[in-house]
């Protein structure tokens, strides 16, 4: 499998610390020296607004994908290379895997995690066998890694499930997991 574009799920606010959104501004930087296209939330806050800027800024392409409600509530990024705007965030979220050949997760909050999960249990269940990954910028994720720990140990997550997800610290490491995963799919 080639890959051509990364599908990043991340917050719609920056968080405190401003290490996040330099992980974002780092990871568009790779993004595009390595020459992947950018499919994200549609949004311009956040680390999200941050991500699409940057990639932007350096000449990049991003594809945002959002609901019309919040198009309506002016949070859409009008300066994307693509703006699709779907009916409900089910459609958001079928569009964006389709358009994406991996998934990257970088903090966020609760629709983070639940993008994040949702293309793992696709995989888990057959449903696509992308990629998927997420940015640990500062052990951000360590408590989330933990309680998958916790869930293997207590056998409701299988071992090969876990050892799919690939974590990293750095957005480069992220994007070479992502490159060497999608080289041993199959197409």
């Amino acid at each position: 499998m080639t890959l051509q574009r990364v599908s990043v799920f991340c917050g719609s606010s920056t968080g405190h610390d401003p290490i996040y959104a330099a992980a974002a501004c780092e990871l568009a930087e790779a993004l595009v020296a390595q020459g992947l296209g950018l499919v994200y939330g549609g949004a311009q806050r956040g680390l999200m607004g941050v991500l699409a800027d940057a990639v932007l800024a350096l000449g990049g392409e991003v594809i945002g994908v959002i609901p019309a409600r919040m198009v309506e509530r002016e949070i859409a990024h009008r300066g994307l290379t693509q703006l699709h705007v779907v009916q409900t965030m089910h459609e958001r979220k079928a569009l964006m895997a389709a358009l994406a050949d991996a998934f990257l997760a970088l903090p966020g909050g609760f629709g983070t995690l639940e993008e994040l999960t949702e293309v793992l249990t696709w995989q888990q269940l057959g449903l696509h066998d992308k990629p998927c990954g997420l940015l640990n910028t500062q052990g951000y994720f360590d408590p989330f890694i933990a309680f998958i720990a916790h869930m293997t140990q207590a056998g409701f997550v299988r071992p090969a499930h876990v050892e799919a997800l690939q974590i990293a610290e750095s957005p480069v490491q992220a994007l070479q997991q992502l490159r060497a995963r999608a080289a041993s799919t199959p197409l």
